[in-house]
């Protein structure tokens, strides 16, 4: 009775394998190749295109110092500068050796609205604009301190990431491969768990990013700002070079086309503030750490199916053109069974 029974498992196994390793499913839809989404040349090239894209929309908040290695030769200048301790104490300062000045406090909210594009789930590049509300606190050094007339700015930017994809469900499936490399191929129990780990649903994606951009202050704390050395008031402004970032993206896959992710860095800012006749300007630089949490939709470059009386939920085929069969919020390529 085992004799007879060999042969059919044999067959089963056979036909097993040869369907992974062609990498499609019995819809007809392949991993190694690109489906067509069109019934021309053209269209497909464009829907290929358009499925790079996605837009997305964060929100946060941020803790931010700022700070500044403070010398005048004349602190009358300086309204806001004054001593509020050891009032009997003397400012001794040089451009050599400045007062050390800081301050902290927070942003919120930060808003931030961006298009990106993924290329080949290696590099993520993407821009965006955003706007952000902050509280600044009374600096101080020593036993003196430097306030600003109000005690909030409001700035908005315009900024862009380039992001190195460290791990996601592709390089998941290679780590796999390489912890089980030990076991040996005809070893089938184990062989058989790598495939199944392998093709399980992993939504996870951890992005290294770097943001650059510029700012632009809108609502001033202080009638005292300067933009870049150039003299106009206010006197409070943001400096030509642009701020530089970096950040950890972490995404998760709801379906296909949608995530959610977090993203956690610090942002390194300059600004200036000018003296009250705007005969010289103090440095100030600005760090801010932030966490921010947003959703993404990917644009889907498979059109959705139909044709009555199609009941696959998942993507398939029809005349050599690739299907999807339910919305953007759902997964398409389900290998085991449907479900809506």
């Amino acid at each position: 009775m085992k004799l007879k029974k060999l042969p059919l498992f044999i067959l089963f196994y056979s036909i097993s394998t040869a369907l992974f390793a062609q990498g499609e499913d019995i819809f007809g839809i392949s991993e190694k190749a690109k489906n067509p989404k069109s019934e021309s040349a053209i269209g497909n090239a464009a829907r290929n295109v358009l499925e790079m894209f996605s837009i997305e929309l964060s929100t946060g908040a941020a803790y931010h110092q700022f700070s500044t290695p403070f010398y005048t030769a004349n602190p009358d200048l300086y309204p806001n500068f004054s001593q509020f301790q050891n009032f009997d104490q003397p400012l001794d300062i040089s451009e050599d050796n400045p007062l050390e000045m800081k301050s902290n406090d927070w942003t919120f909210p930060v808003l931030n609205a961006g298009l990106r594009i993924n290329l080949f789930n290696l590099l993520t590049i993407g821009g965006g604009y955003g706007q952000e509300w902050g509280n600044m606190s009374t600096m101080r050094g020593g036993d003196f301190e430097f306030g600003f007339e109000g005690g909030s700015y409001q700035a908005s930017k315009l900024y862009g990431t380039v992001g190195l994809v460290l791990f996601d469900a592709k390089r998941r499936q290679t780590f796999l491969k390489w912890k089980y490399r030990r076991y040996a191929s005809a070893n089938y129990y184990m062989q058989s768990e790598l495939t199944q780990r392998s093709k399980q649903v992993y939504p996870w994606r951890f992005i290294l990013e770097g943001e650059f951009g510029q700012l632009k202050m809108k609502n001033f704390v202080d009638q005292s700002v300067v933009a870049g050395g150039a003299m106009y008031e206010p006197k409070l402004a943001v400096g030509d070079k642009p701020y530089m970032g970096i950040a950890l993206r972490i995404e998760r896959d709801f379906s296909e086309y949608t995530k959610m992710f977090i993203k956690g860095g610090a942002e390194f800012r300059d600004f200036t503030y000018a003296a009250s006749d705007f005969s010289e300007v103090q440095n100030l630089k600005q760090t801010l750490y932030g966490m921010q949490v947003g959703f993404a939709v990917r644009f889907p470059g498979t059109k959705r199916c139909k044709i009555a009386g199609c009941g696959v939920v998942m993507k398939h085929m029809h005349n050599g053109i690739e299907y999807r069969g339910s919305g953007i919020f759902n997964y398409q390529n389900r290998k085991v069974g449907q479900w809506y």
